[in-house]
């Protein structure tokens, strides 16, 4: 049996193998409001080759209040016109929904379209909320609300109206818009979030589980404190929402087993209309917690006008050097006429920054004498751990003019971040040596964070991550692959649609 539900705490209402027909409800931010006499009908499909015994049918709702009393509002549930259950009580009164789970039999179901039918009694004297109804095969359960729960973990992009209240007071005032989006891919959604501003106003709340609302505490920049509460008004699959708002992507990497190790992309998006943040905090509907503390870069330069960064660079690691007469390595950094020399035709020279740093360009300048030592071929390489290293530009069959000339090479790809990089030279002009009187770089500083991801019922590891290059491609790519999946989902939707109209043709030249 296919995934079937029917999730009215979305908007707009998120619906699987089933269509949905209402009479006197109206759909609220975060359920369905059915009142006196109003009935909900699901139309859903079974494949006529399956064998169900017996299904479970849940149904979230919640009565709302009559004043000071809970509340009345009995329900009847049919199945294919048979009645599952007459006059049922659901608790009221609280402000949580209620999960009411039935079993249906096997013989109730029948191949092809079957109709759910959610009545309220025409004696209803209050509200019958309904939030959420799935329908799976005994064997099966707990499929649907997964599917559910992946289909709103898509939707990751988040804005909410807002309200504060000073302590002790009653009224409410409205507060500026709240957007974030906060995800590392592992489909859960935030069950908590906090975040402090770089002018140092700092929020903490935590949200209804279907995201609905949100409440918690504000502390303004001078202190001023304050209750803090929010109601969804717009939600969708990333990157929509986010347009002429800036997302801070990350490469991120965990730490744990003494290295550092690979976790993916982090997005971070948090606006609340006081500027921009410098921490952000969160728990995920499964219990995963993270913090990150974020390094933002200010006055970004362009590539063709990037500053002279080298004065962030320390040598790490060289492969040779004439120490005996102080032609080492550390000269490269310089602002002199000293000079590297290396007894090899081919030497590596490693270089660390106290930060991760984007290099778009870097300049090399021969030293004093013997023309056959300059380098010929050589790799840049840049690394985030000194182990893995990718190649950022290549050159084969240069050559310099003169002593101490200096020339400029562009990197040609687009910058990435990183806090070590090595000039590797394979080639020259023929001597036995290599030689260089200076290595300058220049980059713009990279958006990074530090802080750290902890599993649920596991111990805190160490999290960090360095700005991906190219954002813009990467929604193009997520748009795609977004928009493969809508079409995957539909194509099953027209095949499910084909079979159950072929059943009715077959059943219709039967007759």
């Amino acid at each position: 049996m296919q995934p079937t539900f029917a999730d009215f705490s979305a908007t707009p209402v998120s619906v699987s193998n089933a269509g949905i027909r209402y009479r006197d409800c109206h759909e609220a931010p975060s359920h369905l409001v059915m009142g006196a006499d109003a009935s909900t009908e699901l139309d859903f499909e079974v494949d006529g080759a399956e064998q169900i015994l017996e299904a479970t049918l849940k149904v979230t709702a919640l009565v709302s209040k009559l004043g000071g009393s809970p509340g009345h509002a009995p329900v009847d549930l049919l199945l294919n016109g048979k009645v599952l259950t007459e006059g049922l009580t659901v608790p009221g009164g609280g402000d949580l929904p209620q999960d009411n789970v039935f079993a249906v039999p096997g013989e109730l179901l029948r191949p092809g379209t079957n109709t759910l039918e959610i009545r309220t009694g025409a004696d209803a004297r209050s509200m019958l909320w309904l939030y959420r109804v799935t329908l799976d095969s005994v064997y099966e359960r707990g499929r649907s609300e997964r599917a559910m729960a992946a289909a709103a973990a898509r939707d990751t992009v988040f804005t909410y109206t807002t309200e504060r209240r000073l302590p002790f007071t009653s009224d409410w005032r409205p507060g500026p818009r709240l957007l974030f989006h906060v995800d590392r891919g592992e489909q859960s959604l935030p069950a908590q979030l906090g975040w402090r501003g770089q002018n140092g106003a700092e929020s903490a709340i935590s949200f209804q589980s279907n995201m609905s609302d949100f409440h918690g505490h504000h502390r303004a920049a001078d202190g001023t404190l304050a209750e803090f509460r929010g109601r969804v008004i717009g939600r969708g699959a990333f990157p929509e929402g986010t347009e002429g708002v800036r997302v801070h992507r990350f490469r991120t990497e965990e730490g744990w087993g003494g290295g550092w190790h690979d976790s993916g992309e982090l997005r971070i998006l948090v606006e609340d209309g006081s500027g921009p943040v410098e921490r952000v905090t969160w728990r995920d509907q499964r219990g995963n917690s993270g913090v990150a503390g974020l390094s933002i870069a200010t006055g970004r330069s362009g590539a063709g006008d990037a500053p002279d960064v080298t004065a962030g660079a320390t040598v790490v690691d060289v492969s040779d050097e004439f120490e005996e007469v102080g032609e080492v390595a550390t000269n490269l950094l310089r602002d002199s006429r000293a000079k590297w020399l290396a007894g090899s035709c081919e030497a590596t020279v490693d270089f660390a920054f106290g930060r991760p740093l984007a290099l778009t360009g870097y300049t090399l300048t021969t030293a004093n004498d013997f023309p056959d030592r300059d380098p010929r071929d050589w790799t840049l390489l840049g690394s985030q751990d000194g182990i893995r290293w990718t190649e950022l530009d290549s050159r084969a069959g240069e050559s310099f003019t003169g002593r101490f000339e200096s020339r400029r090479f562009r990197i040609g790809a687009a910058p990435v971040a990183y806090s070590r990089y090595r000039l590797d030279i394979t080639g020259n002009g023929g001597a036995g040596e290599i030689q260089l009187s200076g290595v300058r770089f220049a980059g713009v500083a990279s958006d990074h964070f530090s802080g750290y991801y902890q599993r649920h019922d596991e111990g805190p590891i160490g999290y960090r991550g360095t700005a991906l290059a190219t954002p813009d491609d990467a929604a193009e790519r997520e748009r795609t692959a977004r928009l493969a999946v809508e079409l995957e989902q539909a194509a099953r939707s027209l095949a499910e649609a084909a079979r159950s109209i072929g059943r009715l043709a077959d059943s219709v030249r039967d007759r």
